[in-house]
């Protein structure tokens, strides 16, 4: 016997070649079936691949929940900063649209105010002390300024100046309970009725209009303004309207509740109003100056 056939191991790896050329043949060639051990190899990979698969999908779905849940959460702490945003710009809005107003109406007042010098100021501070109602202004001796002027908004006449330095002042408001805190004013109606504005009344909360003659025939929702029978007030500056009314306590004199015109509890803008500069103009002789300018 030849010694090739007789080494058996040889023998055996050809066949198996063989064997091997002849499937991967068989496999390549085009067929619509697979073969059994075709389908057991393929259908054994596929079960494991689902024993495998599923418990990574459920993985992979509960930290994709998770980064899901943590996007939803980012995304709403966005928009509650949003809907904040959002709210304080509505209420800066709103500021906005009412200092306009506020700045609106004194343009208005001061064609209404053209026999008298206005200057607008800024309210920087505010009293803390309910029983001393006082506001403090941008606005000093250096921008005129000057003790006693009226101070009031486009409503309405809000008070006095009582002190002044050089780039700032403090005004005394209509509902400072301090017993010098005296404004002539009178009331619009048929007849001269004269008074004084004396503070305003801790109960009810108005003004105190005192000093009222007995004869006098008053009705709630007349209008009270300044006199200008105290020198340094123009008159016709609005205060308020009359709400109620009684006699004093010996008989003698009227007392009235006024409703301030004024807002006294939200101020920006002010305006001082200066009644010195049409005193000089009426006290100028214009005869005099005609001479001068002849001469």
């Amino acid at each position: 016997m030849s010694p090739f056939f007789s080494n058996k191991k040889l023998i055996v790896l050809l066949v198996c070649i063989i064997l091997l050329v002849a499937l991967v043949g068989y496999s390549t060639s085009d067929r619509k079936t697979l073969t059994w051990p075709e389908q057991l190899v393929q259908d054994s990979v596929g079960t494991v691949q689902s024993a495998f698969s599923r418990p990574a999908h459920l993985v992979a779905g509960f930290f994709g929940n998770i980064q899901d849940i943590r996007n939803v959460y980012e995304e709403n702490r966005i928009l509650k900063s949003q809907l904040d945003d959002y709210a304080s710009t509505q209420v800066e809005l709103e500021e906005l649209r009412r200092q306009n107003e506020e700045l609106q109406g004194q343009l208005d007042l001061e064609e209404d105010l053209f026999d008298y010098t206005s200057r607008s100021a800024l309210v920087i501070q505010r009293s803390p002390d309910r029983w001393n109602e006082q506001i403090g202004i941008n606005k000093g001796s250096q921008n005129g300024i000057e003790e006693n002027q009226a101070v009031m908004t486009s409503k309405g006449l809000i008070g006095k100046v009582d002190q002044v330095s050089q780039f700032s002042a403090t005004v005394q408001l209509l509902s400072d309970t301090d017993v010098t805190n005296r404004i002539s004013a009178i009331v619009s109606s048929d007849e001269t009725i004269q008074g004084f504005i004396e503070g305003i009344d801790e109960e009810t909360g108005h003004l105190r209009f005192s000093k009222i003659d007995m004869e006098a025939d008053l009705e709630d929702g007349q209008t009270v303004s300044t006199s200008g029978l105290g020198g340094v007030f123009p008159a016709g500056l609005e205060i308020g309207e009359i709400v109620d009314y009684e006699n004093d306590e010996y008989g003698l004199t009227k007392t009235a509740f006024v409703e301030p015109s004024a807002e006294f509890y939200h101020l920006d803008h002010v305006m001082i109003v200066d009644r010195s500069a049409s005193a000089l103009e009426e006290e100028i002789d214009p005869a005099l100056t005609g001479e001068d300018d002849e001469s």
